[in-house]
């Protein structure tokens, strides 16, 4: 099939990113075509932690968040392999939503908006031509003034963006019945990794842990084996997993998660969300992270649209403010990164923290930002 209509965008993934930007584009009066290769909804491996700072945005797009009955998070907690915890509040707060609540109702916002949504539907290839950008799919043919890539931590075959080597993390995700403190999200370290446990909607919580590929490798790229013999070395996560009603048949899990240094601009394609390269948890928010950027994005691509700016200041005008809003997030996210899941740091670390109540509460504000 050749679909002979000219959108004014095709977004390529249908995420967070690129659900958010549609939306702001349909909004705008610009014609938008979003291609996603799965069919909503659906469960991804996210922690499900979104930051207070997003909440007037889904607002304004539309969705009636106060109807979900949704958790108020204001404290982190954090534990070293051993057990040993520091905690501080969150100065705006959070709260909690799974994945398969907040992009099946975000997709069902875009297609009231005017968005061309195509579920189960996988992009092969994305060739521009003469300023039209033309889209190879499993399910026929596009034609885009613009096209924007959010289709998350994997790139597909048909970005050849350079990646030194294979991704080095895996993610694991749960949703468990529990007791535990609904105002907290807890992060609990383990060797060469760490697990998120927080309440998300339907009185459920979301566990998810990052770790190496490496740890998965030793323990026969068995995941329950990985669980009981790294995990729950640490006592907190011990309780969780044999104290917690798991709701999965099996876990959802991720390979070759790489963090590699943000690109934009990956040939001729804008990129957004977890596709200009993977947001590190530590960051504070993905999630707010690739929201904010779809608003920084959908505000660029509709002055050009209208002729207000060229394609070549639109890419420049993205870059820097996408550089100006997240590069401090995403460098204290990584150094972070590196203080976690190491038995003698990660404690140190914690210790030190705990001491000076300040400095922790002033690292958790760095990763986080201002209501948009």
């Amino acid at each position: 099939m050749i679909n002979d209509k000219l959108y004014d965008c095709s977004v390529l993934g249908g995420g967070l990113a690129g659900l958010c930007l549609a939306i702001q584009l349909a909004q705008q009066g610009h014609s938008v075509v979003l291609i996603e290769k799965n069919t909503y909804p659906f469960h991804k491996v996210c922690g499900e932690y979104v930051s207070m700072e997003s909440w007037n945005f889904l607002i304004h797009l539309g969705l009636p968040l106060h109807t979900f009955n949704l958790p108020h998070i204001t404290n982190v907690q954090v534990t070293a392999q051993n057990g040993y915890t520091a905690s501080t509040e969150l100065d705006m707060g959070a709260f909690g939503i799974s994945r398969y609540t907040l992009d099946y109702e975000l997709s069902k916002l875009a297609k009231q908006a005017g968005v061309q949504v195509i579920e189960n539907c996988k992009v092969t290839d994305v060739k521009l031509t003469n300023e039209i950008y033309y889209i190879t799919t499993t399910q026929g043919n596009y034609i885009a003034k613009l096209s924007c890539g959010s289709y998350g931590k994997i790139t597909p075959a048909f970005i050849t963006k350079p990646i030194a080597n294979k991704g080095s993390y895996i993610g694991v995700k749960y949703h468990i019945k529990t007791n535990f403190p609904a105002d907290v999200i807890a992060l609990h370290n383990f060797k060469d990794g760490y697990c998120g446990i927080s309440k998300i909607d339907n009185n459920t919580f979301c566990l998810c842990y990052l770790t190496t590929t490496k740890n998965l490798q030793n323990n026969n790229n068995d995941i329950k084996l990985l669980e009981k013999n790294v995990l729950m070395q640490n006592p907190h996560l011990y309780k969780l997993f044999n104290e917690s009603t798991f709701l999965f048949d099996k876990p959802l899990a991720i390979s070759n998660i790489s963090f590699n240094i943000k690109s934009t601009y990956v040939n001729d394609v804008l990129m957004l969300g977890d596709a200009a390269g993977a947001i590190a948890p530590l960051c504070g928010n993905g999630m707010s992270i690739s929201m904010r950027a779809s608003k920084i994005l959908a505000n660029n691509i509709n002055d050009y649209l209208q002729n207000k700016i060229t394609k070549q200041q639109l890419i420049t005008n993205y870059t820097t403010k996408w550089n100006a809003s997240f590069s401090v997030r995403i460098k204290i996210g990584y150094y972070l990164q590196q203080l976690f899941g190491k038995r003698v740091t990660t404690l140190w670390s914690l210790k030190l923290l705990n001491n000076l109540p300040f400095l922790f509460k002033k690292i958790v504000s760095l990763t986080h930002g201002k209501s948009f």
